[in-house]
């Protein structure tokens, strides 16, 4: 339902099919967003850092697909919305080189890839394995933040500042990003990254909830 809303409020489209959704987190949300792609009829691209939870996934029949490889997940993500085929693909990596690979299509080609993005890495617990930087693969970012949180919580921070640039770039030319309730524009926000409304209070993003925005 709230692909769906996000389809009919921010594209005015009953009709999802062609239409590319680009989001993460695949771990305590489970596959909930891979399959909300392929019941609305677009093509969900899903970032995961954790193999095994992607995998598990996968085998439950949540995930279509899954790569590691982004030049292989672009050219699905094109055969997929051309051919406007359902499509759920499990990408094994850090969302933030998948959100800035799509502003490297955009920039080298001209091409907008996507159509709605949220994010559902676990941010309301960021500095303690909800969120990894991408910076780092997942294993050295467990290894380092069991030896030095400290620096591991600035490499978060900077990490997000990417996550949200990447997204800004992409918004501006079009694409529909909402915040899906993981405080994922707080902690950005707290990191110093450019979520605020333009000519609102502090507490105000630039970014709709799905609670009030979509689902209200």
């Amino acid at each position: 339902l709230t692909v769906l809303n996000a389809g009919r409020r921010y594209l005015k489209a009953e009709e999802l099919s062609g239409k590319v959704f680009v989001t993460s987190g695949l771990g305590g949300m489970s596959g909930a967003q891979a399959k909300a792609a392929v019941i609305a009829g677009c093509v969900g691209i899903i970032a995961e850092v954790d193999e095994a939870a992607l995998l598990k996934r996968h085998k439950q029949g949540w995930l279509m697909e899954i790569s590691d490889n982004l030049d292989h997940c672009i050219a699905r993500l094109r055969e997929a919305r051309k051919n406007k085929i359902a499509l759920s693909l499990g990408y094994h990596g850090n969302v933030v080189d998948l959100w800035e690979r799509l502003v490297y299509e955009l920039d080298t080609t001209g091409e907008l890839l996507v159509d709605l993005g949220s994010d559902q890495t676990s941010c309301h617990n960021p500095f303690n394995g909800g969120y990894y930087p991408v910076q780092l693969s997942f294993e050295e970012g467990k290894q380092l933040l069991s030896s030095n949180p400290g620096k591991f919580r600035t490499l978060v921070q900077d990490s997000l500042k990417r996550h949200v640039a990447a997204i800004n770039k992409l918004a501006d030319k079009g694409m529909f990003f909402w915040d899906y309730g993981n405080a994922f524009l707080l902690e950005a926000q707290r990191a110093g990254a450019d979520v605020a409304k333009k000519g609102a209070n502090k507490t105000e993003f630039r970014y709709p909830s799905y609670v009030q925005h979509i689902m209200g």
